[in-house]
C-alpha cells in the first residue's frame, strides 16, 4: 500500500501573467509594508536595468537597492545584504536572490562567522534555527527558471571552504512569487537556458525518485512537459511571453513537487559540489550531470525512465539521451570538458559529493566514491555504461 507524509510550503502567494510593478504594489498594500529594498545582481541594478526600473516605477515606497548579489550565494553577499536592509529600515525585501538574508535579518547576524551557525547539519556551534522570530520578509520576481523561490532552504558558499552550504526555515520561502515573462526578456539566453535545465532536474529526479509521492509526481510530470515544450518554443522565438510563461509555470510545477520533502538525487548532489567548489555556473551543472545520472541509474528506474523521455517528447529514446537533446538544441554544454572539469579533479569531486544527503535519494544507491566516480566517467563524454 502506498504510504507517505506529504509536507506544505508555508509560502502564500504565487501571482502569475500579470505584470510585476502591478503585482508588487497590491502585495506591499496587502502587507502593509512601505519601505521596500529590492536586492539584485550588479547587471540588473546597472543603468536601465531591470532592478533600477523596478525602483524608479515604484516610487517612494523602494528605499534602495542592494546589487550585491551574485552567483552561488557567498557568504559575504548575504551578510552585506542584511546589514543594508538593516540601514534602510526596510520593511519588505523584493528579490532577484538572496534568500537568506531574511534569516540574517531575523537572527541579528553581522558577520560571515555568525551566519555558519545557522546552517543546516549537525554540529557543537549550531544555534537552533526553530527559536528565530521572523521579521522582515520577502517578494520574489524571478528572472530565471532555477525556481530557489519555491522552497524554504538555500544553498550559500562559504567562500573560505569553497564549500556549498544549506539553510532553512519554514518561513524562509518567499512570503509571495510574481511571475511575470516580461521581467525575463533580458535574461541572457544562456542563463535562461541553462537554468531551464536545472528546473528539468528538478522534475526528473522527482519522477525517477525511489519513493513514489502523488503529489510530487503529477506536478513533476506536468512541470517537465511544460518546460520542454516552453524552452523549444523560446530557442524559436525569444520574444514569445506566452512560452515564457509556460516555462515558469513548469519550474513552478516542477518545484512545488521537490519541496514536499521527500529528496532530490545524485544530479543535485554533484551539481551542488560543482558549483560551490569549483564555481561552474548554476543550471550548467544539471546540463551536464543528469544525463549521467540517468545512465548510471537506467538499470534500476528503467520504466520511470521511460516516461522521462515520453514527456520530453522524445520516446523512442532513453532519458539520458532526451535530455542531453535538449540541451543540445538549446546550445547548452552535457560534457564535464565543455565545462573546464578534468579527470584530475574527479577524485576531489566524489569525494566531496559523497557528504551531499542528495546521494540518498539516488534510485540506485551510491555506496561510496567509486560510484560517483563512475558517473563523473559518464559525463566525460567518451566512456562507456558501467557493467
Amino acid at each position: 500500500m502506498l504510504s507517505g507524509t506529504h509536507r506544505n510550503s508555508l509560502q502564500e502567494q504565487v501571482i502569475y501573467g500579470r505584470p510585476a510593478l502591478e503585482a508588487l504594489t497590491d502585495l506591499a498594500k496587502a502587507f502593509g509594508a512601505h519601505r521596500l529594498m529590492i536586492t539584485s545582481t550588479a547587471s540588473l541594478a546597472g543603468p536601465g536595468g531591470l532592478a533600477q526600473r523596478l525602483a524608479k516605477d515604484s516610487g517612494a515606497a523602494c528605499v534602495g537597492i542592494f546589487a550585491g548579489v551574485s552567483a552561488h550565494s557567498p557568504r559575504e553577499g548575504v551578510i552585506a545584504g542584511a546589514a543594508e536592509a538593516r540601514r534602510l529600515g526596510a520593511d519588505l525585501l523584493v528579490a532577484v536572490g538572496g534568500k537568506v538574508m531574511q534569516l540574517a535579518l531575523w537572527a541579528g547576524v553581522g558577520s560571515v562567522e555568525g551566519l555558519g551557525a545557522y546552517r543546516v547539519g549537525p554540529g557543537p556551534d549550531r544555534a537552533d534555527v526553530s527559536k528565530l522570530i521572523p521579521g522582515v520578509r520577502m517578494v520574489a520576481i524571478p528572472t530565471t527558471l532555477s525556481a530557489a523561490e519555491f522552497t524554504a532552504f538555500a544553498g550559500v558558499t562559504d567562500v573560505s571552504r569553497r564549500a556549498k552550504e544549506g539553510y532553512g526555515h519554514p518561513l524562509l520561502a518567499p512570503r509571495a512569487v510574481v511571475l511575470d515573462p516580461a521581467m525575463t526578456l533580458s535574461t541572457p539566453p544562456q542563463l535562461w537556458f541553462s537554468t531551464g535545465m536545472k528546473a528539468v532536474d528538478h522534475a526528473v529526479e522527482q519522477l525517477c525518485n525511489p519513493v513514489r509521492s502523488p503529489y510530487a509526481d503529477a506536478l513533476a510530470e506536468a512541470g517537465l512537459k511544460r518546460l520542454a515544450q516552453g524552452l523549444l518554443a523560446t530557442k524559436a522565438h525569444p520574444g514569445d511571453l506566452d512560452a515564457r510563461l509556460e516555462c515558469q509555470i513548469g519550474m513552478w510545477l516542477a518545484m512545488a513537487g521537490a519541496s514536499a520533502g521527500r529528496g532530490l538525487g545524485a544530479s543535485h548532489a554533484i551539481g551542488h559540489t560543482l558549483g560551490g567548489s569549483f564555481g561552474v555556473p548554476h543550471g550548467l551543472t544539471s546540463c551536464v550531470a543528469l544525463p549521467a545520472v540517468l545512465r548510471w541509474n537506467e538499470r534500476v528506474a528503467n520504466d520511470r525512465q521511460k516516461l522521462v523521455a515520453a514527456l520530453l517528447g522524445n520516446p523512442e529514446l532513453s532519458a539520458s539521451d532526451a535530455v542531453k537533446a535538449l540541451a543540445h538544441a538549446l546550445d547548452l554544454p552535457t560534457d564535464l570538458a565543455a565545462i573546464g572539469i578534468g579527470p584530475g579533479q574527479f577524485r576531489a569531486i566524489a569525494e566531496h559529493t559523497l557528504h551531499d544527503r542528495g546521494i540518498r535519494s539516488n534510485p540506485r544507491p551510491i555506496k561510496g566514491a567509486d560510484d560517483i566516480m563512475e558517473i563523473l566517467e559518464l559525463a566525460r563524454g567518451d566512456a562507456q555504461p558501467p557493467r
